[in-house]
C-alpha cells in the first residue's frame, strides 16, 4: 500500500524563462501558482522589467541584441546550468520553434517544456507537415506534398494543374516570410528564383512548394494539447482573421458562424495528426477556410501570443497545463471536460505608429489599464518603462470576456476607450476604429479584409496617442 500511494518525485522544480516581455510574466505567473521557482534571464535592455525582480533568480545573458542574448543558445544553457534550473520554458518567438535548441536543452539534461525536437522538426518544415496531415486525414490546400523541382518547366506544370493564382512558398517558412502570389504563367520564373533566394537567406534552405492561392479565406486555428503519451485534446477554435502583412493583430474565440459538428470534425482530425506523430505539450493547427471548406497551412508547435482566448472561454490555465505535461503527468481532462463559454476578444498593443507602423520606442510616461468584469490585460509595461528599440513592438495584450459575442465587442470597445497610453505611440487608436466597423462587428471578415480597411481609412494626428 505504501508503494501505492508513495509520491513521485516531480521532473523539475525549478524553470528558467528564456525569453522576455509579457509572455515571460505570463509563464513566471503560471509556475508560481504550481510552486515551481523560477530564473528569469534579461539582456541589458531588460535590466529594469518589472518581472526580473519578481522571479526567484534573474541572469544577465548578454547585451540588448536578441542574436547576442535571447537567440544565444549556449548563453542560455549557462543560465540554467549556473542556476540550478531543471527545465526550461521557451515562450513564442525566439527559439521556442527551433528543434536543434530543444535537443541541445534536453542533452543538457534539462526537460524543454514544449514538443520534442522531432516534433518540431515534423511540423516545421511545411512540405513535411502538409504530408503528415494528410497522411492523418487533415485536409489541405490543393497542390503537392513535395518541394518544387529545380526545372521550371516542372513548376509551370504544377501550376497549370492547381490554377492560377498560385502561392508559392519557403518550406521551413513562417510569419508571411517567404511567400509570393503568381497569377499568371509570365510572372512564374521571377518568383520562383526570388522565392528561392528568400528562402535561403531567411531560413537557411531553399526548398519551396506550391499550393492554390485563395482569394477571401478566413484564418481558423485549432488549439490542441497533448501529453505525448497517445492522450490528446482540442481545446476549441480562434478566429485570427484581421490581419496586416501577415501578422495579426485582433483574435476572437470561439470563431464564429461555422457549425459547431464541422469544427467538431476538424477538432477530431487535428487530435487523431497528434497521437499519430506522438505530439507532446501545446500546439496550434492553422487553417484557411474558404466557402465552408477547411484547409491546412501549418502547425505552430509552441504557445501562441493568441493563447488567451481560449483560455477566457474554456476555463483553463492552458500554460499550467503545459508544464504539467512537461513535468510528465498524463492528462486527466477528456474532451467531454472541454467547454467553451462565453466569447473572448484579443487585441495586441503595439508601441509603433498607427499611421506608418513605425516602430515608437521610448519611455512611456502615463499608463492607464482598463478594468471591470471579464476584462484582462497581459502586459509588462508600466509608467516608466522605457520601450527598447530592439524586439517585437507589442508592448501589452488586452483580452475581454462576455457571455455573448455582442458583449463580449462592447466590452472590448469601453475597454480599447479607458485605456491610455502616454510617452510613446501606440496603435490604441487603430483598434479603436476597428471595432467600431459594421464589417468586423458583424463578424467573418478575411485574412485581407484590415489592409483593405486600413487604405481606405484616413488617420489623423488627433488619432495618436501621447508622442
Amino acid at each position: 500500500m505504501a508503494d501505492e500511494h508513495r509520491m513521485t518525485r516531480p521532473a523539475f522544480t525549478k524553470v528558467l524563462i528564456a525569453n522576455r516581455g509579457e509572455i515571460a510574466l505570463r509563464i513566471l505567473r503560471a509556475c508560481k501558482s504550481m510552486g515551481l521557482q523560477t530564473v528569469v534571464v534579461y539582456s541589458q535592455a531588460d535590466r529594469h522589467a518589472s518581472y526580473v525582480a519578481l522571479a526567484d533568480q534573474a541572469v544577465c545573458i548578454g547585451p540588448a541584441p536578441a542574436s547576442r542574448s535571447y537567440l544565444d543558445q549556449t548563453a542560455l544553457l549557462l543560465a540554467a546550468k549556473a542556476s540550478g534550473a531543471e527545465a526550461l520554458h521557451p515562450g513564442f518567438g525566439f527559439l521556442s520553434e527551433n528543434a536543434d535548441f530543444a535537443a541541445r536543452v534536453e542533452q543538457a539534461g534539462l526537460v524543454f517544456i514544449g514538443p520534442t525536437a522531432d516534433n518540431i522538426r515534423a511540423m516545421g518544415d511545411k512540405i513535411s507537415a502538409k504530408r503528415l496531415m494528410i497522411e492523418a486525414g487533415v485536409p489541405c490546400v490543393p497542390g503537392p506534398d513535395h518541394a518544387l523541382d529545380a526545372d521550371d518547366q516542372k513548376s509551370r506544370a504544377v501550376a497549370r494543374q492547381i490554377g492560377y493564382p498560385v502561392i508559392i512558398k519557403a518550406a521551413g517558412g513562417g510569419g508571411g516570410k517567404g511567400m509570393r502570389i503568381v497569377t499568371q504563367e509570365a510572372d512564374l520564373p521571377d518568383a520562383l528564383s526570388l522565392t528561392r533566394e528568400e528562402a535561403r537567406r531567411a531560413f537557411g534552405a531553399s526548398d519551396i512548394y506550391m499550393e492554390k492561392y485563395l482569394a477571401h479565406p478566413r484564418h481558423v486555428e485549432i488549439q490542441v494539447l497533448a501529453d505525448g503519451k497517445g492522450n490528446a485534446l482540442w481545446l476549441g477554435s480562434r478566429d485570427c482573421s484581421p490581419q496586416r502583412r501577415h501578422q495579426k493583430m485582433l483574435e476572437e474565440a470561439p470563431a464564429i458562424g461555422i457549425a459547431p459538428d464541422v469544427i467538431a470534425e476538424i477538432g477530431a482530425r487535428c487530435v487523431a495528426a497528434c497521437e499519430r506523430l506522438g505530439y507532446r505539450g501545446l500546439g496550434t493547427f492553422e487553417f484557411l477556410m474558404e466557402d465552408g471548406a477547411f484547409f491546412f497551412i501549418e502547425m505552430n508547435t509552441r504557445l501562441q501570443v493568441e493563447h488567451p482566448v481560449t483560455e477566457m472561454i474554456t476555463g483553463l490555465d492552458i500554460v499550467e497545463q503545459q508544464i504539467r505535461v512537461a513535468l510528465g503527468e498524463d492528462l486527466t481532462l477528456r474532451q467531454s471536460d472541454i467547454a467553451e463559454t462565453g466569447h473572448a476578444f484579443e487585441c495586441r498593443i503595439n508601441a509603433e505608429d498607427p499611421e506608418t507602423f513605425a516602430p515608437s520606442p521610448g519611455v512611456i510616461t502615463a499608463w492607464h489599464m482598463p478594468g471591470g468584469p471579464g476584462v484582462r490585460l497581459d502586459s509588462h509595461a508600466f509608467a516608466g518603462y522605457r520601450v527598447p528599440p530592439h524586439y517585437d513592438s507589442m508592448i501589452a495584450k488586452l483580452i475581454v470576456h462576455g457571455a455573448t459575442r455582442e458583449i463580449a465587442l462592447r466590452r472590448l470597445t469601453a475597454a480599447l476607450d479607458e485605456m491610455t497610453i502616454e510617452g510613446i505611440k501606440t496603435n490604441l487608436p487603430l483598434h479603436r476604429a476597428f471595432v467600431r466597423d459594421p464589417q468586423l462587428i458583424a463578424g467573418g471578415v478575411d485574412i485581407h479584409y484590415l489592409e483593405s480597411w486600413l487604405k481606405q481609412t484616413i488617420w489623423t494626428k488627433d488619432h495618436s496617442d501621447g508622442a
